[in-house]
């Protein structure tokens, strides 16, 4: 017996029957012999965690624009919360925690730089199709790897398009939006309760808003402090979820509901949609707007820069529009800042 069925095994034994078994995956894109020590989902999650995508997130914005403070989250330290509150919940509810951290480190892969304002942008210059999860799963079926792509399982997959919300329900009840598994809506849930914590706690610290703003109504349900908050998000979540007619449904309570919309409505009026920071967002629109159009004419520098991020560009069907997005999403918000100060400002002999 392999160390890897031992492991499928142990899944087995105690795991919840709403849980995703290792053994039980719908597979790759493209068969392969599975590993001898670990399991589909533990070979997903090394995947994710070794690619070049993942490593961009480190310098990628997740609320102020390319942070320099050392306390300002980054679309990294914002994907290993939704990991960390997302394990958490699924070891509470015996679900596959393998399964649950794959799909939360990858959920954000895809993100473009500059946070929600790159996504926009590239919603207007590019397609109103464009979102972040499809391109995340972009870059995991076909760019990464040297046009290879990572050949995850189903399940991961299956998460990490799924996991996105906007502005929509928290737990949703249409199937377009919902993952498979419940280790996939897991995450989906998870990623609300990590960024409605630390972009609050990211804006208290930053001067945007203070802390006597916050409404009341949150403080007294949710807690007055960032583990308060997490802790009553997490326990609330794991004792209301209950199991009818043999099926796992996720559920809040309506107080923590109400509370948590609240304070998801408060964070949009006062922080996204603030003057300084949605001040330099238009700025990054910009950027990226001038540096897409550009690629769009200089065909061979846009292959030299894919090149460069190892993205893949054998593809000779690929049309230059999707080649630039697929670089434009690709930059982290330094490389971006770097390349149009390169190709736009002058340069001064001395």
């Amino acid at each position: 017996m392999t160390i890897r069925k031992t492991f499928e095994n142990r899944e087995k034994s105690f795991m919840s029957p709403a849980g995703c078994l290792s053994a039980e995956s719908k597979g790759r894109l493209i068969k392969e012999n599975p590993c001898p020590i670990r399991t589909s989902f533990q070979v997903d999650r090394d995947r994710i965690v070794y690619s070049h995508a993942f490593r961009r997130l480190k310098y990628k914005t997740q609320v102020f624009l390319s942070p320099l403070g050392d306390f300002y989250r980054t679309r990294l330290t914002h994907t290993l919360e939704v990991s960390q509150i997302s394990r958490t919940i699924a070891r509470a509810m015996f679900l596959n925690e393998d399964l649950t951290e794959a799909i939360a480190l990858g959920h954000d892969i895809g993100h473009p730089p500059f946070g929600h304002s790159g996504e926009n942008c590239l919603q207007e210059i590019y397609s109103p199709d464009f979102s972040h999860n499809k391109q995340g799963l972009r870059l995991i079926d076909l760019l990464e790897n040297n046009g290879k792509g990572l050949n995850l399982t189903h399940e991961v997959r299956d998460g990490i398009l799924k996991h996105s919300k906007g502005y929509g329900k928290v737990i949703s009840s249409d199937p377009a939006e919902t993952a498979s598994t419940l280790e996939g809506r897991i995450v989906r849930i998870g990623d609300i309760m990590a960024y409605l914590n630390h972009d609050l706690d990211d804006a208290i610290k930053s001067g945007v808003i203070k802390e006597s703003q916050v409404p009341e109504s949150c403080k007294k349900v949710l807690g007055r402090s960032h583990s308060e908050r997490a802790t009553t998000m997490v326990k609330d979540l794991v004792f209301s979820s209950h199991i009818l007619n043999g099926e796992m449904h996720l559920q809040v309570s309506d107080d923590v509901s109400t509370a948590m919309k609240e304070l998801r409505k408060f964070l949009y009026d006062k922080v996204y949609r603030s003057e300084r920071v949605h001040g330099e967002f238009v700025k990054s629109k910009k950027i990226l707007s001038e540096l897409y159009s550009y690629f769009l004419e200089n065909q061979e520098e846009l292959l030299k820069r894919l090149k460069n991020m190892d993205l893949q560009v054998t593809n000779k069907n690929r049309p230059i529009e999707k080649m630039a997005c697929d670089l434009i999403s690709s930059m982290t918000d330094r490389y971006a800042l770097y390349l149009y100060k390169k190709i736009f400002f002058p340069s001064f002999l001395v």
